[in-house]
């Protein structure tokens, strides 16, 4: 048993020094968003997909694709467009010219890590398509169901609304991303970087270099032990008042729903896991609820006026964590 504590020890720095590998090469592509890098590989370690929303042009795209270069396995990425329809996604049934039978032509979807961009320029209809795909990690076609590669991970870039050719995601499918981060602008001093490589030629060097720094497998095993963190009960426990607060509130139309609570879980269990812990504190869970809860509740237009989302929740969890410090640290 020792032998094997040993093991699990030494492969568990190992991976440790493939994270920082990993934060190395995105915070050479996206400068001087370390917080922003974290909660993307966070949530992606926790075994999510995650919606990036911004402004056109402050390096979304260009985020995903970094990270799809740094993992490896198979990348997709998919242009949405307002004319686009489900079997664009998942793909459909197509006639054989030598057979002359239907069979099945995949989709860009089938993929270890997809690049949905711009997702919230499609319609509906083809919104449709993605709920089960990232929920079942599966897509049903003529009544037969096909299994997606593991990992699978969806990576979407999304527009604010008030952009000319967006729609609105629906509540059923942004409960189903595990966190929501927005970029930003860089501020002074690094986009005085980013121009100074731009005319040295330099950037173009740095994004040429997509040799992975680590494989599926690697990703895989990684994800699995980061489910393993502990997490003591009075944790829970406060979760469940986190969550019951947003779904009693008369500010709030739609609250905190099961899945989201599993995601929130999830996602801090990963972030003790980067921060080289075998256990989730109560900072892990105030750090990740700001970026995996916001976007699962919907306020009342009265509450809309007064305060945003993420303002609301930071409230809540900030409010209801402080006797929970003491018990969690009693515990351990």
């Amino acid at each position: 048993m020792e032998a094997i504590a040993i093991i699990i020890s030494s492969r568990h720095k190992e991976n440790q020094i493939l994270l920082q590998r990993l934060y190395t090469r995105l915070e050479s592509v996206l400068l001087g968003k370390r917080a922003v890098i974290h909660q993307f590989v966070t949530s992606l370690m926790a075994g999510g997909h995650v919606l990036l929303e911004d402004i056109p042009g402050v390096g979304k795209t260009l985020l995903a694709s970094s990270f799809a270069a740094a993992v490896g396995g198979e990348y997709k990425r998919i242009q949405f467009t307002s004319d686009m329809l489900p079997a664009d996604v998942i793909g459909g049934l197509v006639l054989d010219s030598k057979t002359g039978e239907l069979v099945y032509r995949p989709g860009p979807i089938v993929a270890n890590i997809v690049l949905a961009d711009e997702i919230n320029r499609t319609s509906p209809r083809t919104q449709s398509a993605l709920l089960e795909v990232m929920e079942e990690r599966a897509f049903t076609i003529d009544g037969k169901t096909r299994r997606l590669p593991a990992p699978f991970m969806i990576i979407a870039t999304q527009n604010p609304l008030a952009f000319e050719g967006t729609s609105q995601l629906p509540e059923a499918q942004l409960d189903r991303f595990i966190a929501r981060i927005a970029i930003g602008y860089p501020d002074a001093a690094d986009e005085l970087r980013l121009l100074e490589q731009f005319a040295e030629r330099k950037r173009s060097e740095t994004l040429s270099k997509a040799a992975p720094v680590l494989s599926v497998q690697e990703w895989l095993e990684m994800q699995a032990e980061a489910r393993t963190a502990h997490v003591d009960r009075s944790l829970l426990e406060y979760m469940l008042q986190v969550a019951a607060a947003t779904r009693e509130s008369d500010k709030v139309l739609l609250g905190i729903s099961p899945r989201a609570m599993r995601d929130w879980l999830r996602t801090a269990q990963a972030s003790a896991y980067i921060a080289g812990r075998s256990y989730v504190i109560p900072d892990d869970l105030l750090e990740t609820a700001l970026f995996a809860l916001p976007h699962r509740i919907r306020l009342t237009p009265e509450a809309s006026y007064e305060t945003s989302k993420s303002s609301f929740l930071e409230h809540i969890v900030r409010s209801k964590l402080s006797p929970f410090y003491t018990r969690s640290e009693r515990a351990r």
